[in-house]
């Protein structure tokens, strides 16, 4: 397909080199024979099998990024081939399957950098190898995305914590087998936030999965913790003092939902050009009629506009200049640009798009969380807007 082709922008880009495309020829080839004939049926069932997790750590796709001295690869890494296995495993065109397999990526750097050393050389290779899921647990039914709002409690009684309240939307929570959970050890609001491991198997869990309007294949769930004991070396940092460590997490989570949304805008792309050069209408190809083609050329302008600022931030992360303001308006950005792509190709594929199972069809039921997940566009323009000064004068 030449300069059309699903990985053409990588090869005009400054950041992109030799061992990204190594990189992500390997994760093509592990996503073409491991997920691609079984995506349809993990999305009827609602749930991706443990075992694909293990295959994706026997491949080395849940290290990246993280030390050797527990299974990682982090010589060489940098934040572009962290991009690159976002946009190779969002080749499936399910969201769900990459929320299953990645939940780890925001929440084992807090047990790495703020763990009991010997907590997380036990637990941490686990995960990599893809034996052990980990999730992270922060969203409560009573504020959503107002961390600094949560009402679940962590009592210090002795050498444990007692913790009760509920988590809620929280990815891969039918199967995690450990827990990253924000819990209040203290006062009300940033200040009394802490950060506990929680395991799965803890008596007092309870776990309700949750039907959602897309992600089918990731399972996602509420969470009652009922008087659960957990280990006081469970937790992760200082007591209290858990905020800020769990703050620049969701900056990079935030950089990498912006670069789904881009890859799987750039999937619907590829579908609608695909459509318009063999669907005949009036007599000729439906690419060649001017509306179509314009389409087509637009919704190229909004993808390659959004990929530029994704990598710009991610370039900034590198050199440690990211700026939190810049990566919620670059997450915002992406989510629209997801919707109007989305809607654009449907169309294009006109009464094809609408069929259930299609691959347009599943997309667009990913539009949503990608609007609401990780911080919606409202309290992300918000953030950005305050950190920037605007209204403060």
């Amino acid at each position: 397909m030449g300069d059309n082709s699903f990985d053409a922008w990588r090869r005009h880009s400054p950041f992109y080199g030799e061992t990204h495309e190594a990189l992500s020829a390997s994760v093509r080839a592990f996503i073409q024979r491991e997920a691609l004939p079984h995506v349809d049926a993990w999305e009827e069932a609602g749930i991706v099998p443990r075992d694909f997790q293990e295959k994706a750590g026997a491949a080395g796709l849940l290290g990246l990024g993280f030390p050797e001295a527990i299974g990682g690869t982090e010589d060489g890494i940098d934040s572009f081939h962290k991009l690159v296995l976002v946009d190779e495993t969002a080749r499936c065109g399910s969201g769900g399957v990459q929320s299953g397999l990645f939940t780890h990526a925001v929440a084992m750097p807090l047990l790495i950098d703020h763990g009991d050393p010997a907590l997380a050389a036990r637990i941490a290779p686990e995960i990599i190898a893809g034996r052990k899921i980990l999730a992270i647990a922060v969203t409560a039914p009573s504020g959503g995305s107002d961390l600094a709002a949560l009402k679940t409690v962590a009592r210090r009684d002795g050498d444990n914590f007692v913790v009760s309240g509920s988590k809620t939307f929280i990815s891969n929570g039918m199967r995690a087998d450990y827990f990253v959970t924000a819990v209040r050890t203290g006062g009300a609001g940033m200040g009394g936030i802490s950060m506990l491991l929680i395991p799965g198997d803890s008596s007092g869990i309870a776990r309700t999965a949750l039907r959602k309007m897309g992600w089918h294949a990731g399972d996602t769930a509420t969470l009652h913790f009922d008087a659960v004991r957990v280990p006081a070396n469970h937790l992760l940092g200082e007591e209290n003092r858990g905020f800020r460590p769990i703050l620049r997490n969701f900056n990079w989570e935030r950089v990498q939902a912006a670069q789904q949304c881009t890859a799987f805008a750039r999937i619907a792309h590829e579908e609608a050009v695909d459509w318009a050069a063999q669907r005949v209408t009036f007599g000729q190809p439906l690419g060649t009629h001017p509306v179509i083609r314009s389409k087509l050329a637009d919704m190229k302008r909004h993808i390659d506009t959004t990929q530029a600022w994704t990598d710009l931030n991610a370039w900034r992360f590198d050199q440690g200049t990211e700026s939190a303001a810049e990566i919620a308006l670059l997450k915002v950005q992406a989510t629209q640009m997801f919707e109007k792509v989305l809607r654009e190709a449907a169309q294009v594929l006109g009464g094809a798009s609408f069929v259930k199972g299609t691959l347009i069809e599943r997309l667009y039921r990913e539009v949503r969380v990608g609007a609401i997940g990780g911080g919606s566009e409202e309290i992300l323009l918000d953030l950005a807007g305050r950190q920037l000064g605007y209204g403060t004068q």
